[in-house]
């Protein structure tokens, strides 16, 4: 009787010991943190998923978005649009670049919006190899500030938008800072060298 009673003593105490025993606590999800990113980022981003579509691409613009839903940071953007030419096909394919999804307009990470037929045209922005763009946008921003110090101080807070493109206002690529939400609309910007990084002029 005893050999019987001490196989059940010892299936009782080890229920009891498992039923004394603590859940286990939820782990606590890590929210990500979402920044906006420079325009060298987004740029070499973008170029990349480019180059699947032709290996000897050229830059034509690269545009800073701003959206509301990720908190500005002077010299960077949450989104960019970047248009690149070409030669070989005749044709410039557009991208986005965001650090969130923004449906219906918006995917996360690289996205191409759709291609075109591309041809040269006078007065018009003109491609250019990506070697050229070595400078990024918060270096850019920070030179522009430094003739800009009045007009930011009558405006503070105003979107800052940022543009890469060569055109034939100067021999090279240029960061174009612009006060604003557009060129067209902005009565303020700094065009920045984008190889060298120096101050080039300023536009009213």
């Amino acid at each position: 009787m005893r050999r019987l009673l001490l196989p059940i003593a010892s299936g009782i105490a080890l229920l009891l010991s498992g039923c004394s025993e603590q859940p286990a606590a939820p782990v606590k999800k890590v929210e990500e943190k979402i920044e906006p990113v420079t325009g060298q980022t987004a740029l070499f981003k973008t170029f990349q998923v480019a180059r699947s579509w032709d290996p000897h691409i050229q830059i034509l613009k690269l545009t800073s978005t701003h959206l509301n839903e990720v908190p500005e940071v002077r010299g960077k953007a949450a989104a960019w649009e970047g248009t690149f030419v070409s030669p070989t096909l005749g044709r410039s394919r557009t991208y986005t670049y965001s650090v969130i999804e923004l449906l219906p307009n918006l995917h996360k990470g690289v996205f191409s919006v759709g291609d075109e037929a591309y041809s040269v045209s006078t007065g018009s922005p003109t491609p250019f190899l990506i070697e050229a763009a070595k400078i990024d946008t918060d270096k850019a921003y920070e030179t522009a500030l430094t003739k800009a110090g009045d007009y930011e101080k009558k405006n503070p807070g105003k979107l800052i938008t940022l543009v890469l493109e060569m055109t034939p206002r100067h021999p090279r690529p240029t960061w174009r800072v612009i006060w604003g939400e557009s060129a067209g609309t902005s009565n303020f910007s700094v065009f920045i060298d984008a190889t060298t990084g120096e101050f080039l002029d300023v536009m009213h």
